[in-house]
């Protein structure tokens, strides 16, 4: 009995073992492949972004950054702030371009407290298979911009350009 058990025991840690390898193998392929930042996009949609982008070429601006940061649920949070830092332009231009979005059906946006979360419109552009674009709301990335932070942290994070993963440290001070 103990014997069967244990040899039990070490199939199911063999059958682990081989799930984790074919996992592995699945994210190196995928993170290798040429369309691992590729945007899909609808064609029927063509004279619908031709006109935003001849009428409101700040808000054909602000779709495409939100398309190049969403995730594979067409979703992305960021502040104005990332926005005007990003586009050079004031406030008020963005909130302009939001509403425009808004309101021709290009992107919802969401609360979660304070914060937005844009949802690109998944007729329009997804990234993962179609057949996921009915779940095109969560789970965002999230965007910051580093004059939003204290300035404490600002000061830790000054090389994070030349670094993938910055790791800072609190002291009892900051805490």
């Amino acid at each position: 009995m103990q014997s069967q058990l244990e040899s039990q025991n070490q199939e199911r840690l063999r059958q682990l073992e081989e799930l984790d390898t074919m996992d592995a193998d699945r994210r190196k392929r995928e993170r290798q492949s040429p369309f691992s930042r590729w945007t899909q996009f609808n064609l029927e949609k063509t004279q619908k972004l031709m006109w935003l982008t001849l009428k409101y070429p700040k808000a054909h601006a602000i779709l495409l950054f939100l398309v190049d940061q969403m995730d594979d649920y067409n979703a992305v949070m960021c502040s104005y702030q990332v926005l005007q830092e990003v586009l050079e332009v004031g406030q008020a231009t963005i909130a302009r371009s939001i509403k425009v979005l808004k309101e021709n059906g290009y992107i919802a946006v969401l609360k979660s407290g304070t914060s937005n979360v844009y949802a690109i419109n998944d007729k329009l552009y997804w990234k993962s298979w179609a057949n996921n674009r009915r779940y095109s709301k969560f789970p965002a990335n999230v965007v910051l911009a580093l004059s939003e932070q204290e300035k404490n942290y600002q000061q830790a994070f000054n090389d994070v350009e030349a670094d993938r993963l910055k790791v800072v440290t609190v002291t009892d001070d900051e805490q």
